[in-house]
């Protein structure tokens, strides 16, 4: 590692205590009992000062686009961890810590060469999740699991040299703000208000998976070493590219990828979130996030997302200057008592018929 290349990651160590101070400042406090009033959903402009904070975090160029299974994606995953600890969580990775590490296939099958090859030459052996864990206060529901997921990782940075050929005077980093910092963020975000705000019914497990952009090798570690038995897992909401208005649908509204293949996005709905049908059904969103997986294992599994199929998809140009605050914060707001009423109800979603994987 050479010395500017230590003094970058010195400074992004420094931005991590500093952006932890500041959350631990606000005077967080071990999760409240679920007897406790309900907690109204917070302040618009402090909720955006913290969305802020952390894709400032996750978008910057010093962490390099967090490539897949590269040391830029583990620094994510250290990130979210502290946060998650900091919140009094329980942890959900390897012995008794925040972080799950999953190896990759060596070598990596060809079509995942092909896809790194225009992409700065790094080991790729390794992995990261995070995962945490919101214990249910209700005996009676605390072994049903609602699970929260976003995926940490991007594409990384571009080869300075494509074809032999040096590509000199352009951007290189492919900083993934909207995909899927903002997801991530959104999970950052729930974690914080369900884990401060009265204990919910059912647990919560809250997991950012790695190597999602390789073909979603963190999820699948996942289901291969659940810290819950997947069969308690009521249902999954996947947050993927929620940065930016997608203009196929009204101002302030979000979309549920499959949202015909299930009863979970219509109740959503008739609960106060903000969600239709993926506008976009030709694009086949429903297979490509992370959300796919765990469909495939049977789970209720949709993803959330606003993406308007903008320019910046999968480019250097996907920084955090594009990024729709406003926005942002009002989708993550927007789901909050969705969420709520989701981890404390005894309702369960179902497939439609033929909705299932």
């Amino acid at each position: 590692m050479s010395v500017i290349t230590r003094l970058l990651y010195g400074s992004v160590t420094a931005i991590v205590c500093i952006l932890l101070a500041a959350r631990s400042s606000k005077g967080q406090t071990t999760p409240a009992l679920y007897a406790q009033p309900s907690r109204p959903v917070p302040n618009q402009s402090s909720l955006e000062h913290e969305v802020r904070a952390d894709m400032a975090f996750l978008a910057d160029n010093e962490l390099h686009g967090r490539g897949s299974a590269t040391r830029d994606e583990h620094i994510a995953a250290l990130f979210a961890a502290s946060q998650f600890q900091s919140l009094g969580l329980e942890p959900g990775g390897d012995s008794n810590t925040f972080l799950q590490k999953v190896p990759l296939p060596h070598p990596l099958p060809d079509r995942i060469q092909n896809r790194l090859a225009n992409f700065e030459a790094t080991p790729r052996t390794e992995t990261w999740n995070a995962i945490a864990i919101l214990p249910g206060s209700d005996p009676r529901l605390k072994d049903e699991v609602i699970l929260l997921t976003a995926h940490l990782d991007h594409l990384g940075v571009a080869a300075t040299t494509i074809n032999g050929t040096p590509a000199e005077n352009r951007d290189i980093i492919y900083n993934g703000a909207d995909d899927d910092a903002s997801g991530t963020t959104a999970i950052l975000a729930f974690a914080h208000l369900l884990a401060t705000g009265p204990r919910s019914r059912r647990t919560i497990v809250f997991a950012l998976f790695g190597s999602e952009e390789l073909g979603g090798f963190g999820a699948r570690a996942f289901l291969q070493h659940s810290p819950v038995p997947l069969s308690s897992i009521v249902a999954n909401l996947e947050f993927e590219m929620i940065g930016r208005h997608d203009p196929a649908v009204p101002d302030g509204t979000l979309w549920l990828t499959g949202f015909q293949r299930s009863n979970l996005g219509p109740e959503l709905a008739n609960h106060g979130a903000h969600l239709v049908e993926d506008p976009h059904p030709k694009e086949m969103f429903f297979q490509r996030s992370d959300n796919i997986n765990l469909a495939r294992q049977g789970i209720v599994a949709h993803t959330v997302s606003s993406y308007g199929l903008h320019k910046d998809y999968h480019q250097p140009s996907d920084e955090i200057s594009t990024i729709d605050f406003p926005h942002m914060t009002s989708a993550i707001a927007s789901m909050i008592k969705p969420i709520r009423w989701l981890t404390n109800t005894t309702w369960k979603p179902q497939w439609n018929a033929g909705g299932k994987p």
